[in-house]
């Protein structure tokens, strides 16, 4: 395994914040059950602590895990097509086990399955699912290069992860708490629901 992929996981099982490419663009995570971690990580990007944070998990069982359950119409229309890659799905939660930060007060969790290698391995070496919003300040430009990561942002943070993002678009976000789905982000995967 690389010396990227070994110093992140034991950054981020130290309660570090490490950013780190995806398919889509350059994220900036934390574990999801470090809550002094998500602080930092909200702190950092100045993040509004009403907005949930979208979460990476390394496979469908992790999922799992998190969301109070993953309807039958949600796996095979979703995620058996998708997974891994960009799409980020909305669903209830098991809130004993998500931070109250990290559902923005709510009681959903987005969550994606990226589709690359590097931060399912990071993400599969820490063994629970990390944060992933986009590695910039809030409001700012979503980095999809490394030379697109603010100089600033690199400053406060613990590691960073050198790589390459293969898609270069955002992640598109579908809620799936609601019985109509809807798509509350357009983004790489072109859904007609």
């Amino acid at each position: 395994m690389n010396e990227h992929i070994l110093r992140s996981i034991k950054i981020l099982e130290q309660g570090g914040v490490v950013i780190f490419p995806t398919d889509t663009a350059f994220g900036v995570g934390c574990r999801i059950d470090e809550e002094n971690a998500i602080k930092k990580l909200f702190k950092i990007r100045n993040r509004p602590e009403t907005q949930a944070a979208p979460v990476l998990v390394s496979d469908v069982k992790m999922a799992q895990q998190y969301f109070l359950q993953i309807p039958n119409r949600v796996k095979e229309e979703l995620i058996d097509k998708y997974w891994p890659g960009a799409l980020t799905i909305v669903l209830p939660c098991k809130k004993e086990k998500v931070p109250d930060l990290v559902r923005g007060g709510g009681n959903n969790l987005g969550v994606r399955m990226p589709n690359h290698e590097l931060a399912l391995k990071i993400i599969e070496g820490v063994g629970v699912p990390i944060l992933g919003p986009s590695a910039n300040f809030h409001g700012e430009e979503t980095p999809f290069r490394f030379e697109d990561l603010d100089p600033e942002l690199v400053k406060l943070v613990d590691y960073v992860v050198p790589g390459e993002c293969t898609t270069k678009q955002a992640s598109t976000v579908i809620d799936c708490s609601v019985e109509s789905w809807k798509v509350l982000r357009a983004g790489a995967v072109k859904l007609s629901i």
